[in-house]
């Protein structure tokens, strides 16, 4: 999924001027990397609070349109949200292109869970121990999730582990790579009566 954001370069820097900004119903944030000058933008808050929403926006590189200047492919780095209010407070963004290789938090999609011989069977439950986890690979092929298979919990077999999941080409899980592989979810027993 591509999406395409639109922005302005700002002049004003600053704690003062990034509360004016956001006071104004505008969102600061910079973009950065890719061997060139960082550029400091501001975008609308509004469209971009329901835009963060979408998981997809997470791990998709994005085009930022900054007005007088370049279109930027990069990556969303990093939010920061108000503590209480619905205000996004900054967003940082980091330029990609097909060389650019990243590490980035994907989310995991769990399913068949309802047809596996251990809960449909067995009356058992399962419960995720990961949601997400920390994938490398290139920025073009940073996969929007991963699926997971909990179709072959029950008959002996009561965890799924990252050694077990499908990935793409070229994307490689961290935790693999330092030699830890984790259980992603697990199935619970039925209690007795």
């Amino acid at each position: 999924m591509s999406f395409e954001i639109k922005a302005q370069s700002r002049a004003a820097q600053g704690t003062g001027a990034s509360r004016r900004l956001r006071k104004a119903g505008k969102l600061p944030g910079i973009v950065y990397g890719g061997g060139k000058a960082p550029v400091v933008i501001e975008l609308d808050h509004n469209s971009m609070w329901y835009t963060l929403k979408e998981e997809a926006f997470h791990t998709s590189i994005v085009k930022i349109e900054v007005e007088g200047g370049d279109t930027e492919q990069a990556l969303l780095r990093s939010v920061q949200y108000h503590p209480f209010r619905q205000l996004v407070l900054h967003v940082d963004f980091q330029r990609v292109d097909a060389n650019t290789s990243v590490e980035v938090r994907v989310p995991l999609h769990f399913i068949n869970g309802d047809v596996a011989p251990g809960v449909k069977l067995d009356g058992g439950s399962i419960s995720h121990v990961l949601n997400e986890v920390l994938v490398r690979s290139a920025a073009t092929s940073i996969p929007e999730f991963i699926d997971v298979d909990l179709s072959v919990l029950g008959n002996g077999n009561n965890s799924v582990h990252l050694s077990d999941l499908k990935l793409p080409e070229g994307v490689e899980l961290m935790s693999l790579v330092r030699g830890e592989d984790l259980a992603i979810a697990n199935l619970n027993a039925a209690k007795g009566e």
